[in-house]
C-alpha cells in the first residue's frame, strides 16, 4: 500500500472514529449550535468530568469549535466546511482501492452463505444482469421498484422473465404499474413466508428470506454458482412458489421464435400454449444413463404436462427415432434436458 493511500485511510477512519460519548456531545451540539459543558452534561448521559476530555476530542478532529471563554462555550462548526476536505479524499481513496481490487472468483464455490443485506442485493442484481435468456425471480415489491429498470433491460433483450410479488396485498396494481415493462409473466403470492429468489438460465441463483433483507437480524442467503445445484432453486420456484400464486399478467403468445429455455417446464408450456402448431427442438443435455453428453434436433410430436408442473416433457422426432426430453435430473425420460431451443418451421441450432 503507498503512503499517500495508507496515510489517507488514516486520515478518514480518524474524523469518522468517534466514541459514544463524542457522538452524543456532536450532536447535541449541532443540534443548539453552541452550549456550555454543563449543559452537554445536561442533555446527554455523558458525566461532568468526560465532557471537556470528549468536546476536546472533538475540537482536535475540527468538528466544534471551543472558546475559551468563562464559561468554555462549544461552538459547532457548519458539517460541509468540517467534512469538505474529506469529500476528495473519499473519492480519491475508492478509486485507488478499487483499483485494487481483485474480484474473488466465484466460479469456484458451488455453494455460498452471504449474512449480509447489502451482499444479497448484489448477488440479486448481478443473477439479474447476468441472465442471457431466461430468468426466474421473486421480489417484493421494494425490490421489484429497486430492480425495475433492470428488469426493463432484460426484457429489452428478449430474456424471458416469470416474476413473482409478495406479498400479495401489496403487489403493484396492475391498472396502475405495467408489468409488460419488467416481465414475460407475472404473478403474486400471499405471505412474507415467501422467499426472495433469482434464477438466470437454470443455473446462477440467489436464494433468502424476506427477513433477511427486512431487518439487522441473523439471516442469511444462499448463492448457488453450478447448474447442478442451481436447478434446486429453478425446481423449488416453478413447482412450489409459483404454482400457489395469482396471476397479474401474462403476455402469452407475444414472444418471438425461436425461443431459448433451461426449463423444460417452461418451454413445454410455450409449446402447449399454441395448441395445433408445428414445433421444432434442439436440445443439449446428457443421457441419462450413461451420462455421455448428447444434442438432439427434431420435430416436437409430444408433450406431457401437469398442473402442479411436477411432470413436464417433450418427446422430439430425431433421425433415429422418438426421443423423450426431461428436466434437470430427468430419470423417467431418455434426455436429461439442460438447454432447449423451440422454433418453428425447421430444427433451430443450438
Amino acid at each position: 500500500m503507498t503512503d499517500d493511500l495508507r496515510a489517507t485511510l488514516d486520515h478518514v477512519g480518524d474524523r469518522f472514529n468517534l466514541g459514544e460519548y463524542e457522538i452524543d456531545a456532536y450532536l447535541a451540539v449541532l443540534a443548539h449550535g453552541e452550549l456550555t459543558a454543563s449543559d452537554i452534561a445536561d442533555r446527554t448521559d455523558i458525566p461532568q468530568p468526560r465532557v471537556y476530555d470528549t468536546v476536546r476530542s472533538l475540537s482536535d478532529r475540527g468538528l466544534v469549535e471551543l472558546r475559551e471563554s468563562r464559561p468554555m462555550k462549544i461552538v459547532a462548526v457548519d458539517p460541509a466546511d468540517a467534512f469538505g476536505d474529506l469529500r476528495s479524499s473519499f473519492a480519491e481513496m475508492v478509486d485507488e482501492l478499487e483499483a485494487r481490487y481483485t474480484a474473488p472468483t466465484r466460479e469456484t464455490e458451488a455453494v455460498s452463505l452471504v449474512k449480509s443485506r447489502s451482499t444479497i442485493l448484489r448477488y440479486l442484481e448481478d443473477v439479474i444482469l447476468g441472465a442471457e435468456y431466461e430468468l426466474a425471480v421473486s421480489l417484493t415489491p421494494d425490490l421489484l421498484r429497486r430492480f425495475r429498470d433492470d428488469l426493463a433491460g432484460k426484457i429489452a433483450e428478449g430474456v424471458s422473465i416469470e416474476l413473482l410479488v409478495t406479498p400479495a396485498s401489496r403487489a403493484p396494481d396492475p391498472a396502475e404499474f405495467d408489468y409488460t415493462d419488467v416481465s414475460t409473466t407475472a404473478r403474486a403470492r400471499r405471505g412474507i413466508t415467501t422467499p426472495v429468489l433469482a434464477v438466470g438460465d437454470g443455473e446462477y441463483s440467489v436464494y433468502a428470506t424476506q427477513d433477511a433483507l427486512r431487518d439487522d437480524r441473523e439471516r442469511y442467503g444462499v448463492i448457488f454458482n453450478r447448474s447442478a445445484l442451481g436447478f434446486l432453486v429453478s425446481g423449488f420456484f416453478g413447482t412450489v412458489l409459483w404454482t400457489t400464486a395469482e396471476t397479474l399478467f401474462a403476455d402469452g403468445k407475444d414472444r418471438p421464435f425461436p425461443r431459448r429455455y433451461a426449463s423444460i417446464r417452461r418451454a413445454v408450456k410455450d409449446v402447449r400454449g399454441f395448441d395445433g402448431e408445428t414445433f421444432y427442438a434442439a436440445v443439449s443435455g446428457r443421457d441419462i444413463e450413461t451420462g455421455e453428453p448428447i444434442t438432439v434436433r427434431g420435430r416436437v410430436v409430444d408433450s406431457a404436462f401437469e398442473d402442479t408442473e411436477e411432470v413436464a416433457s417433450l418427446v422430439v422426432e430425431t433421425e433415429t427415432g422418438p426421443v423423450e426430453i426431461g428436466g434437470r435430473v430427468a430419470a423417467l425420460e431418455d434426455i436429461e434436458g439442460q438447454e432447449i431451443v423451440i422454433g418453428r418451421g425447421s430444427p433451430p441450432e443450438i
